[in-house]
């Protein structure tokens, strides 16, 4: 068997668009990721499908793992002619020790390539509105181990060389030795004044700042109850913070907000909420797909070969329009065999998808749901005429019901099946814990399959887990089925948009976040 290869790649400082495009290159490639708690787990939603996680951070029952056994690890995975993609927070050369992963690769024989990351001594600092270096200020910079105990860091820290020898000091992994390093630099000469920093989990959600100098920065630290992982900046960099200020000041920064949709779908609500700092957390409560099977497959087929039949094509979704163009492929059909149907659409983004393609919908609802479709097309429907509806398998029947009441023979096809998703035990302790904010729900569909996937993953009451979080519903229908489920709605849209979705999150956040 041939050896593999190892991706020794940086992932930053835990933004996960702070990520480099060779280091994302590695994620999707590789058949094992390892990583560890500094390393974003939305990066992992990348991996193709089968590739294996395995974790080496701190667990409840143990502490980080020892960096021989994870380079035993990195080893064993190679060997059995893997591509290995080793995560590490920041950049794996800058306390990272990835030279020393890279060395028991080396002496085995494996091939690796070392991908930078963006540090956490620049970015998280920059996150904070704190350049690490000023043109009037500071023209250069010392980057500092702080992690080990008192006695190690004065064997490796040369002080009197390091307080007077460059203008900003940054200090990683350093909360719990605040006090010596803070009397150190005083003892070699840096005033008591000198302005200090200290960011917590900085370019995320949790991101926290505290200010002082270093007089009084241990009694802040303790006040606080500041705890690690942080970067400590020290110097007159500092100062900038009053005038740079950025990330802080987002709308929605300091919100984790749970993304529900389906994953190809997502992607638009997720960019929105990071538009206005909050940080999305994509757990699909469903998946969709092409539907299996010879029947679905036959009532598809004979829909789409009376294309020239059909007064009217209806299009209630986004993934409807996706799917059913799919299946026109699949079936080597023209869509100009559809020349004699009125083409309608539910929603500005359906519309949007029809338009993408050269479709313009003909009948565009003031309401972005079924009935308020037919009420705008009203004037064009007559008796004896017949409608095809490409939908999914959940599609509520109120809109064929309502044809049919017209006259109208509806012929409903499912282009696509929605399913429950699965993984994300991450975000299930995110959930436990507090650490998520808002759970965002478009859909009915939406709402019962998150419910569906927490007790699949051993949630005994799944309201009462989601009780801790905001839940912001997209419209009346979706509200419905939240509160059927034992949901409290608090965020609720005027109309049933994703830009109106957000706005309402963005104006409800407004009013809590903390200070």
């Amino acid at each position: 068997m041939s050896k593999g290869k190892v991706y020794l790649v940086g992932a930053g400082p835990g933004d996960p668009k702070l990520i480099t495009l060779r280091g994302l290159e590695c994620i999707r490639m590789c058949d094992v990721i390892v990583y560890d708690r500094l390393a974003s787990p939305r990066l992992l939603m990348h991996l193709k499908p089968g590739a294996e996680r395995i974790y080496v951070g701190k667990l409840p029952d143990r502490h980080t793992m020892k960096q021989e056994e994870i380079n035993r690890i990195l080893v064993e995975q190679a060997l059995q002619g893997k591509i290995v993609t080793r995560l590490k927070g920041g950049d794996p050369t800058v306390f990272g020790r990835g030279g020393e992963e890279a060395e028991a690769l080396r002496r085995e024989g494996i091939e690796f390539e070392i991908v930078p990351g963006v540090t956490s001594a620049v970015a998280v600092p920059a996150y904070a509105g704190i350049p690490v270096t000023h043109r009037d200020l500071a023209s250069s910079v010392s980057i500092i181990t702080g992690h080990e105990n008192p006695e190690k860091l004065d064997e490796l820290i040369r002080w009197d060389r390091v307080t007077n020898a460059t203008g900003t000091l940054v200090f990683l992994m350093g909360v719990a030795r605040i006090g010596h390093i803070a009397r150190q630099l005083i003892r070699h000469g840096r005033p008591p004044g000198t302005p200090i920093a200290l960011i917590r989990w900085g370019t995320t959600a949790d991101q926290r700042t505290l200010v002082g100098t270093l007089a009084d920065i241990e009694d802040k630290v303790k006040a606080a109850g500041f705890e690690p992982p942080a970067v400590i900046v020290v110097g007159d960099v500092v100062r900038q913070r009053d005038k740079l200020m950025w990330y802080e000041k987002r709308p929605l920064f300091g919100a984790r907000v749970l993304v529900t949709r389906a994953q190809a779908q997502a992607g638009t609500l997720s960019q929105r909420i990071e538009e206005l700092g909050g940080e999305p957390i994509e757990y699909p409560a469903i998946e969709t797909r092409m539907p299996e099977g010879e029947a679905a497959e036959a009532s598809i087929g004979e829909a789409l070969a009376a294309a020239e039949t059909y007064d009217h094509l209806i299009f209630t979704s986004v993934n409807g329009v996706r799917y059913f163009l799919e299946w026109l492929r699949r079936f080597g059909q023209d869509i100009r065999r559809f020349h004699r149907a009125r083409i309608a659409a539910v929603g500005p983004k359906t519309a949007e998808a029809l338009r993408e393609i050269g479709l313009a919908p003909a009948a565009l609802p003031e309401t972005f749901h079924a009935e308020g479709l037919l009420d705008s097309m009203r004037e064009a429907v007559r008796p004896g005429q017949r409608a095809l509806l490409p939908r999914g398998d959940l599609a509520r029947k109120s809109l064929p019901e309502a044809l049919r009441a017209l006259g109208v023979e509806p012929v409903e096809i499912d282009v696509y099946e929605t399913v429950p998703a699965g993984g994300g035990e991450d975000i299930l302790d995110l959930l436990r814990e507090g650490g998520i904010q808002i759970v965002t729900f478009t859909s009915a569909s939406t709402v019962r399959n998150l419910i569906g996937r927490l007790r699949n993953a051993g949630v005994g009451d799944p309201a009462a887990l989601l009780g801790r979080t905001a839940v912001a519903s997209i419209g009346p229908l979706t509200s419905a089925a939240a509160r059927e489920a034992g949901l409290t709605v608090a965020i609720e849209p005027p109309e049933s948009t994703i830009d109106a979705l957000v706005a309402a999150i963005a104006a409800y956040w407004a009013e809590r976040r903390p200070v």
